[in-house]
């Protein structure tokens, strides 16, 4: 089940966003995003968040973050990543907004994989100037 955000979902929704970006960046030092975990948290309820809540454990088991048409971020527990909920998660954003917008790390080539399958488009390069490395800029729009 997806549904909207709720205040007693931010322990949950921060310990995912951690473990992921660390696993997934590797390539970036875990200090980098331990540095940044309780800005995250203190500004992360002001973002569009909608969790994915598994119906047999009631667990979240991954969430999407939007700053409007901006995808901040598509984060999956370890555990069940590959089984979809990503897709889903995107899939029911792509239905409210009409166009989306992220930027990825040019070395999580697992993440670049996923969006172009998404229809996400390459637009630019540029450099990340908190981490120093090369990212994408990719976009989706509705096909009218």
């Amino acid at each position: 089940m997806i549904r909207i955000f709720r205040e007693n979902d931010l322990t949950a929704v921060i310990q995912i966003w951690l473990d992921t970006n660390i696993k997934a960046h590797n390539f970036i030092p875990k200090e980098y995003w331990m540095s940044n975990y309780a800005m995250v948290k203190d500004t992360l309820p002001q973002a569009e968040i909608y969790v994915y809540v598994d119906d047999e454990t009631k667990e979240i088991d991954g969430f999407i973050g939007l700053m409007d048409n901006y995808i901040a971020g598509i984060f999956v527990k370890e555990a069940v990543q590959s089984k979809g909920i990503g897709k889903q998660l995107l899939d029911y954003v792509k239905e409210i907004k009409s166009n989306m917008r992220l930027s990825v790390y040019q070395k999580n080539t697992r993440a670049i994989v996923f969006y172009q399958r998404e229809q996400f488009v390459i637009q630019s390069e540029n450099i990340d100037d908190s981490t120093n490395e090369k990212e994408f800029i990719m976009a989706w729009s509705k096909s009218e």
